[in-house]
């Protein structure tokens, strides 16, 4: 079976989708939409922008989401299988599984980006990428700190990314690095994603994905808190609300996704990142851009 990915935030490059506007009438007329939807022109950022104006949450979210649910609405004879998206990507996974319509979805991303840079302005927080540590380790680390910091994406074997204060992020990368970590790099984000420091964005962004029309797959989406593959609305509707708080387990849902018969990967949307993590994951596993 051929599963495909969908990326999150730092995915984004200047000119992100200007060729799909260009070539494609059915993408143009998308795009033109999501302008009208979110109330400027995201696609001037997207194309012509500076790096600046894509690093902001409220225009990074949105315009990644843009790129890979259009990318995917070009591919001939789209019928996935199994459908996975890293963070933000699981909005667009499940507008390719037919969970949910583009406009619905779009929507919910520009709710979410804007609840979670408010989040994020509450109080000070970041990111660390922790490498060459067990998970376990890393796990025991930041349970044994005081501030709020926790492990928050299992990207692959090897890589995970803890989230919180930033008094608790340092304090943890100094106790990594004493267990042996190769690396503890402080990451150039806008806030603890994936952590209980988003808990405002997950009651902000609860009230509006209970709002929306969840409809049943064509296929199971592996969802990011569990790593397990669902058709069910309900629960696909729960697990994306706990989303935001909740750790990406993405090398689980890799593994998951291998063991119940994906063949290939086919990342949909900017950049090759997912590409990567897949292939610390399994090494002889082929992947592909769409």
């Amino acid at each position: 079976m051929k599963a495909y990915v969908f990326p999150g935030q730092g995915a984004q490059f200047v000119g992100m989708g200007k060729e799909l506007y260009e070539q494609n009438a059915e993408a143009k007329a998308m795009f033109e939409k999501a302008n009208e939807i979110i109330g400027f022109r995201i696609t001037d950022l997207m194309f012509d922008g500076t790096d600046e104006d894509l690093r902001q949450t409220k225009v990074t979210q949105p315009a990644i989401f843009l790129h890979s649910v259009i990318l995917a609405k070009t591919i001939a004879d789209f019928k996935p299988e199994m459908v996975a998206g890293h963070s933000l990507g699981e909005f667009s996974a499940l507008v390719a599984n037919g969970t949910l319509a583009f406009e619905d979805a779009f929507r919910l991303v520009i709710a979410r980006a804007n609840a979670m840079q408010k989040a994020c302005e509450v109080r000070p927080s970041t990111m660390a990428a922790i490498l060459g540590l067990e998970d376990e380790k890393v796990e025991e680390i930041c349970a044994s700190i005081n501030e709020v910091v926790v492990a928050a994406n299992y990207n692959c074997p090897g890589q995970l990314v803890i989230s919180g204060s930033i008094e608790g992020v340092n304090e943890a990368c100094a106790k990594m690095t004493e267990a042996g970590a190769k690396r503890a790099l402080v990451l150039n984000v806008g806030g603890a994603f994936h952590s209980p420091l988003m808990e405002p964005a997950r009651v902000e962004l609860e009230a509006a994905i209970k709002a929306t029309t969840f409809n049943t797959p064509i296929c199971p989406v592996y969802q990011n808190v569990n790593a397990m593959p669902t058709s069910d609305p309900v629960t696909i509707q729960a697990n994306l609300i706990a989303q935001l708080t909740g750790a990406v387990r993405w090398t689980q849902t890799v593994k998951a996704m291998i063991a119940d018969g994906a063949s290939s990967f086919t990342e949909v949307g900017p950049g090759t990142v997912l590409q990567g993590l897949v292939k610390k994951v399994d090494r002889q596993m082929p992947t592909a851009s769409a």
